[in-house]
């Protein structure tokens, strides 16, 4: 028995060391300032290039790159894929976001070889995902103490002002200017000039907008309040697929409270948040994407903004879980012929899954240890 034991741990251990991308150096429970994001980027796309690519889509007030990760495998019939986006860091102090979006990618890339169901989904769909969008913003709150806290992006004050800086998420071209915003720019919700008139928020509505037929799932992720949100932002505006989205991610915080107990509602920014205008979700939504979703993640107000870094690996196990139980129905409902039953994402063989807790263990005690 301990033989066997040995022996299969020994096999594990080498399919771990044989994932392409399992980067034991970089440490997924640490905040990592941008230069180390972008280098981890690229490290990324050059160990995994059958699966990872990038593109730059846009470039910051301070021509910085938007730069996202696109996560895909071939078809095998050479049909044409569908979409997921996801982006991270939209407001700067939510450190959490960024650390999230690098773990998702760690996660898809630790688990599609072992996983037929995420090789499936890899082969129906790219995921495109942005670690940090406002890059300005979190390179500014990466400074000291004092700018730890910092929301917005880095724009020039307007003529007459002082303070620098536009809420992006209140940037976009979604009832803009409406509600839950503010016109004066040292406000933290300052929503700009006008809908677009950022170039951060501009490049998402740019690259999405030119294939926006073909994404099936805008999600877009926060700190803090452990919320799912739904369109609309707009309290006298309701989603035409209101019930389902609401039903889609009532069943995401179902899969995320497994994991570490922690709640998290499910509802329109006015009902359990409050209203707001000029959103990413809102505006995905109205450019047909079916699904989308503001992902609060931890914690109710304890931490808030500065959730501290022995809380990553449990937030981002649990948005994992949230997020991969939205992407697997948006999947399922699109691709109904898939060639694996029933097409759960979520199933994994009982050796596959050892493996991946193998790899996982691995990982954890070398990064920290």
């Amino acid at each position: 028995m301990y033989l066997l034991l040995f022996v299969f741990i020994n096999i594990s251990l080498y399919e771990c060391s044989g994932v392409e991308g399992l980067d034991l150096k970089y440490d997924y429970t640490k905040y990592h300032r941008m230069e180390e994001i972008y280098e981890w980027m690229q490290d990324m796309e050059e160990m995994n290039p059958e699966l990872i690519s990038s593109t730059v889509y846009g470039q910051t007030f301070e021509r910085k790159n938007i730069t996202l990760m696109k996560l895909g495998l071939k078809n095998p019939e050479g049909r044409e894929k569908r979409v997921i986006w996801m982006d991270c860091g939209i407001h700067a102090r939510e450190w959490i976001a960024p650390a999230f979006c690098q773990w998702f990618v760690k996660e898809i890339v630790q688990s599609y070889k072992t996983s037929v169901d995420l090789q499936t989904m890899l082969q129906n769909l790219d995921f495109y995902v942005t670690p940090v969008i406002n890059v300005d913003g979190y390179m500014y709150s990466w400074t000291d103490n004092s700018t730890r806290r910092w929301r917005k992006s880095r724009s020039s004050p307007p003529a007459g002002s002082g303070c620098y800086g536009v809420d992006l998420n209140r940037n976009f071209n979604a009832n803009w200017g409406t509600v839950g915003v503010s016109f004066e720019s040292c406000s933290d919700i300052y929503c700009g000039t006008g809908p677009g008139s950022e170039p951060e928020a501009r490049a998402v509505m740019d690259f999405i907008g030119e294939m926006s037929e073909k994404v099936l799932c805008f999600l877009t992720i926060h700190s803090a309040g452990q919320l799912i949100l739904l369109p609309y932002g707009h309290p006298q505006i309701k989603a035409p697929n209101y019930e389902e989205l609401v039903s889609v991610g009532e069943a995401a915080a179902a899969q995320m409270k497994k994991l570490h107990g922690m709640t998290y509602r499910v509802g329109t920014s006015p009902q359990i948040l409050y209203p707001n205008s000029g959103s990413s979700r809102d505006w995905a939504r109205l450019s047909g994407i079916p699904f989308s979703y503001t992902f609060e993640l931890r914690d109710t107000g304890e931490f808030s903004h500065l959730l501290p870094e022995e809380q990553i690996q449990p937030a981002c196990e649990e948005a994992y879980a949230g997020a991969l139980s939205i992407i697997s129905y948006v999947h399922d409902k699109s691709f109904r012929n898939s060639t694996v039953p029933n097409g759960d994402s979520s199933r994994f063989s009982p050796r596959a899954v050892l493996v991946t807790l193998l790899c996982s263990c691995l990982s954890v005690s070398i990064t920290v240890g």
